[in-house]
């Protein structure tokens, strides 16, 4: 109770937030912080991975050049979440600015719609290679490959992007702390002082026809 009422901000701009972690395990951060340690582990292994699909000209295949997009996201979405989160753990609450909470917000929820995104890409090349085996060279020349990522790049964008501007849009004045290890959309909206009902509807309706649109293309072979 201290802590929240240390941080008990009032301004119709917000400055900054205060990320709390995980609400009522304080005592036991520094301890579910330790296996973060494996984080650099994970950034090795994701280097590497790139390296070799870099180097190795056997693998200059559409497959493996989508696995390491999908590496790539996954190398953003970690370097976006787990920083923050093991500062946390290890010093306590920490500040983040809006701009910064903006940022963050933008590339966790980005990097997870690029993740579905590639996966169906994946799940394509595959069915083109079971059967097409033949013409798969000619469906996945490098134009296509080019047009697929910049679809994938467009898709994810305008998905996410206007969640940053649902944001901007609301005052804030109430205390600007988020029980939590990193800002998502709908946990920031509601320390706002305003009606945030579109952002509640955006929030829960373009995941849920995100999610379902990609799992009915991966379903029927895309």
């Amino acid at each position: 109770m201290s802590i929240m009422a240390s941080f008990n901000l009032s301004s119709l701009n917000a400055g900054f937030f205060i990320l709390l972690g995980i609400p009522g395990l304080e005592q036991f951060h520094i301890w579910i912080g330790f296996p973060f340690i494996s984080y650099l582990a994970a950034l090795a292994g994701i280097g590497v991975l790139l390296y070799l699909i870099f180097k190795e000209h056997s693998l200059h295949e559409p497959m493996f050049f989508f696995l390491s997009m999908l590496a790539a996201t996954d190398l953003i979405l970690s370097n976006t979440c787990v920083p923050k989160t093991f500062s946390i753990f290890c010093l306590g609450p920490q500040e983040i600015s809006f701009p910064g909470c903006l940022i963050q917000m933008f590339f966790l929820h980005y990097s997870f719609a690029m993740d579905s995104a590639i996966l169906i890409v994946m799940a394509f090349d595959r069915y083109v290679v079971i059967c097409f085996p033949l013409r798969y060279t000619t469906i996945l020349t490098h134009q296509t490959i080019t047009k697929i990522v910049m679809g994938i790049i467009s898709r994810s964008f305008c998905i996410i992007f206007p969640c940053v501007f649902l944001l901007k849009r609301l005052p804030f004045c109430q205390t600007l702390i988020i029980p939590h290890t990193n800002c998502e959309h709908i946990g920031v909206a509601r320390l706002a002082c305003a009606d945030i009902s579109i952002n509640i509807w955006y929030g829960l309706v373009v995941p849920i026809m995100t999610v379902t649109s990609d799992l009915i293309l991966k379903n029927t072979g895309v």
